[in-house]
């Protein structure tokens, strides 16, 4: 089974509430606000481990909480932080929002990181309201929220030469013979059912090597898996093509592989690539050789020929394949694709709706949500601060403009009230 993809719920910690306190020493019988600011909620981060080269920690866990920030304290004192929340990764992960498909972060160096949602802002504590008409604030406000998503992961591996084919080409005995790699290897189709990294040692250098399962026609379509086995030679630096010597039309084969690249990618179908023909220890590999030399020279692309399972040739084709890898420049491992940054609206932008049913108002806008969430509507000085607001923002005379009466429900996002100005 593939775990190179997973759907996860991630939540970051919430602001904690203000504190309304008031100083009360000694010598000091009307001390002033003392209430500490709540804390801010922790963030979810995405950090990449390069030790990881798969999403299977994501199969049994889909939830993962930040934590959240602590109450302010008397004496001015701030409520500690919530705690982060480290997600670690594979290099190669793409996190996507789940609902639109938009990219949020492209995550291929390790230990890079990056902030996925972002923890709720503390409430302020009343020593923030004091003013000159009001010396003793009995209100204080709630902490945020911490933003909360559903997100995809999409890893892609990062190697320096993808191996491609056709079934049984002989790709995942090539990755045994050079590397440590041990993938599953039999003499049938589609042995290989999920990607295989290598790494091939020579002479103090090192390069990693994926094998990719099979490719089969209609594979850019998502035939076989096609989709989830091709993303993954999208970062590789050079394509290596083993064509099956035993097979009756290795040509054929070859061609066939090329256009399911081309079709699948544009950037995929430009890779540098070198021709492989395996098995050259049957007879009837060594008679196709020929005719696949001359058509990679008439692509302008190199042609070996091995035996994956005598080694015939193995060494000579990896000193070629670093020779190959020295001559080409450093590709940018981030995808084409960007994040894409709107302006927002302006944060005192609201909404009036006037309710299906007839039974009163509901008005929305970033501002009215963080003003309905911080409130204590139950505290006549909070409840009259938030009128004040909402007379400056125009929220009052535009609800009375549109036709709001006395005794009518107004919803200011999620809280109910009843309009009485």
């Amino acid at each position: 089974m593939l775990f190179d993809e997973a759907k996860i719920f991630v939540k970051a910690g919430d602001g904690g509430d203000g504190m309304v306190a008031f100083r009360r020493e000694k010598f000091v019988p009307y001390g002033g606000p003392a209430g500490g600011h709540g804390g801010k909620g922790g963030d979810v981060i995405f950090q990449v481990d390069p030790q990881l080269n798969t999403l299977v920690h994501f199969k049994k866990r889909s939830h993962f909480k930040a934590g959240r920030g602590e109450r302010g304290g008397g004496k001015n004192m701030t409520g500690a932080a919530g705690e982060d929340r480290i997600i670690p990764v594979p290099p190669g992960t793409v996190i996507r929002h789940a609902e639109t498909g938009r990219l949020l972060a492209d995550l291929t160096e390790a230990d890079q990181q990056t902030v996925i949602v972002h923890g709720g802002q503390g409430g302020r504590g009343n020593t923030a309201f004091k003013s000159s008409t009001n010396q003793a604030p009995k209100i204080a406000e709630r902490g945020l929220p911490g933003e909360e998503l559903w997100i995809t992961l999409e890893l892609k591996l990062i190697a320096d030469v993808g191996l491609v084919g056709v079934p049984n080409a002989g790709k995942s005995t090539f990755l045994s013979v050079v590397s440590a790699a041990r993938p599953k290897i039999a003499d049938y189709p589609f042995t290989t059912l999920q990607p295989n990294l290598g790494v091939v040692v020579m002479e103090h250098r090192s390069l990693v090597l994926a094998d990719i399962p099979g490719l089969i026609e209609g594979a850019h379509e998502g035939t076989g898996l096609g989709h989830q086995f091709l993303r993954h030679i999208e970062r590789s630096r050079l394509l290596l093509h083993l064509l099956n010597g035993a097979a009756p039309d290795p040509l054929a084969e070859f061609e066939q592989i090329n256009q399911e690249l081309t079709l699948f990618s544009q950037k995929l179908a430009q890779k540098p690539q070198i021709v492989v023909l395996n098995k050259i220890d049957l007879p009837q590999a060594q008679a196709h050789w020929p005719a696949i030399q001359a058509r990679a020279q008439a692509l302008g692309l190199p042609a070996y020929q091995i035996s994956a399972v005598t080694q015939k040739g193995v060494q000579g084709l990896i000193a070629k394949l670093f020779e190959h890898l020295d001559d080409l420049p450093q590709e940018e491992l981030f995808e084409e694709e960007m994040p894409v940054f709107t302006l927002d609206q302006s944060k005192d932008h609201f909404e009036i709706e006037k309710l299906v049913d007839g039974d009163g108002w509901r008005v929305t806008g970033p501002r009215i949500k963080q003003l309905s969430i911080q409130t204590y509507w139950g505290v006549d000085q909070a409840a009259m601060r938030a009128h004040q607001i909402l007379e400056k923002m125009g929220v009052n005379q535009a609800l009375r403009d549109a036709g709001v009466e006395p005794g009518d429900t107004v919803f200011l996002h999620d809280v109910e009230l009843e309009w009485a100005w």
